[in-house]
């Protein structure tokens, strides 16, 4: 069977005795009148319009006539939201799922299944596929604190998410550096903590209205949207805004470095909690989806007790707000968090122990090891962008790794998930994030998806070829692995 170049790899691909789809300027979706299914074919209209060049028309009635993309829901379809089914031949392609966020997965299985002809032509190969995630937390934790990504360039990073099956957008909205998004309650933040990125770049913030877009965008595109709030640490640009969060009751200098640790908020302060109330409630009500993120990662100033309570503190604000808490690694050794909090792993250097623990109480564990899927780590050693603490990660380190195992002791049903990091220190455009993100992105996303029986390295190296021909038609800065074949 000919190389099905679909990243991450299905369930099932099945390849038909039948001749290929051809898009044409006639080709026409059609979907039931159903408004919320109309997201849906006009992202497959627009997707197929992008392919012909031409504008595809989108259609409530049943047509026989070939050329017909047809979208609907369906119960016939393996286990879990996601769940979708492709089926293309005879004049027609079916697309499928279980709920409108699977259909989103169908489409872009399509559009990568489709196939530029020489001539100009442009087809879909006679296959059939059927598939489902093996976890249902496939992620991309963003930083805009270090250097800011306008609504704009988020929106092509969401488009590329979504073209590899992820579906959470964790932005880290704050850092000793900027305060990115504006809050109601305390505007001060982004009027003097947002101007500027590290080493001086221009700054920026979301605004609600910009907020409300990208929440919008990602959510047509089957993507929620986990903002974080990085407390007790990571907080120079508060104490900039608000001094009433220092001892002195003086604002903090503004902070534009890259070092870590050395910034608190201070339990025993009045202010703190009111602070922490207001920015948690704020967010809390700004974001639809069930998570909230509250940071708790490299506070290396503060005893253990205060941590604790601090990071008690913030989880309470969180689910006063009927929101879900996911922290860093560093709170799985907090006791009296929330059942259910989800803890974001990430130095495997550290003793597994407290994560096992943490999951004995009932956290669930989110998985992002530096060293296999931080994609700001240099790929090779002099590489002129990123960083190199937790090593070098190239295309296979990011693909050769299983999480059922990757925390020892740890029950393979306590992992929520897989979530991709970048870090922008040293990334200061989007031609910079692309470049980090590409390919290593869709080795993750597969690592994420695919069952460990359908993942295997020659198979994804082969599937991949197409797809960097694809990031050059879209102009994507990316890196050229020597692991690839392009």
């Amino acid at each position: 069977m000919p190389v099905v170049p679909v990243v991450p790899a299905p369930l099932v691909v099945e390849e038909l005795a039948e001749a290929p789809f051809l898009v044409t300027p006639t080709t026409t979706v059609v979907v039931d009148a159903d408004a919320e299914l109309l997201p849906n074919a006009v992202l497959t209209a627009d997707l197929l319009g992008r392919v012909t060049g031409q504008a595809v028309e989108v259609r409530y009635a049943e047509l026989d006539a070939p050329g017909v993309v047809r979208m609907r829901l369906a119960d016939d379809l393996p286990a879990g939201d996601e769940a979708y089914r492709v089926v293309v031949g005879s004049g027609r392609v079916l697309l499928e799922g279980r709920t409108p966020q699977a259909l989103v997965r169908a489409v872009v299985t399509l559009r990568q299944l489709v196939v530029e002809l020489p001539d100009g032509g442009i087809e879909v190969p006679a296959v059939r596929v059927e598939d489902a995630p093996r976890y249902g937390w496939r992620g991309l934790s963003l930083d805009v604190a270090r250097h800011f990504v306008p609504v704009a360039d988020l929106k092509v990073l969401l488009g590329m998410m979504t073209h590899y099956k992820l579906n959470v957008l964790h932005l880290h909205l704050t850092d000793d550096q900027a305060w990115r998004i504006d809050l109601p309650s305390r505007p001060e933040l982004v009027r003097r903590s947002s101007s500027w990125s590290v080493g001086g770049d221009p700054g920026g913030h979301y605004t609600r209205a910009d907020w409300d877009d990208m929440l919008a965008y990602a959510e047509a595109r089957g993507v929620r949207v986990v903002p974080e709030i990085d407390v007790p640490g990571h907080v120079n640009a508060a104490l900039h805004a608000y001094g009433e969060l220092t001892p002195s009751g003086e604002p903090a200098a503004e902070y534009l470095g890259i070092d870590v640790g050395f910034s608190r908020l201070h339990d025993d302060l009045p202010a703190t909690h009111a602070f922490l109330a207001d920015v948690f409630g704020d967010v809390a009500q700004m974001t639809p989806g069930d998570h909230v993120h509250i940071g708790g990662d490299e506070v290396l100033t503060m005893d253990h007790d205060e941590y604790a309570r601090l990071v008690r503190a913030a989880a309470a604000a969180v689910t006063a707000h009927g929101k879900t808490v996911v922290g860093w690694q560093e709170v799985a050794g907090v006791e009296g968090l929330p059942p259910g909090t989800v803890v974001q792993y990430w130095d495997t250097r550290e003793d597994p122990a407290p994560f096992v623990e943490a999951a004995r109480r009932g956290a669930r564990i989110l998985l992002s090891p530096g060293s296999r899927v931080y994609l700001d780590m240099k790929y090779h050693p002099g590489y002129p962008l990123g960083l190199e603490w937790a090593g070098h990660v190239e295309l296979l380190d990011a693909y050769d790794w299983e999480p059922s195992t990757l925390v020892e002791g740890l029950p393979p049903e306590a992992v929520e998930g897989v979530e991709a990091a970048v870090w922008t220190e040293t990334l200061r455009s989007l031609d910079d994030l692309t470049t980090m993100l590409l390919p290593r992105l869709a080795a993750v996303a597969e690592v994420a998806w695919s069952a460990p029986e359908r993942r295997d390295a020659e198979g994804f190296l082969d599937r991949l070829t197409a797809h960097g021909r694809h990031w050059d038609q879209l102009g994507f800065r990316w890196h050229r692995s020597p692991q690839g074949r392009w």
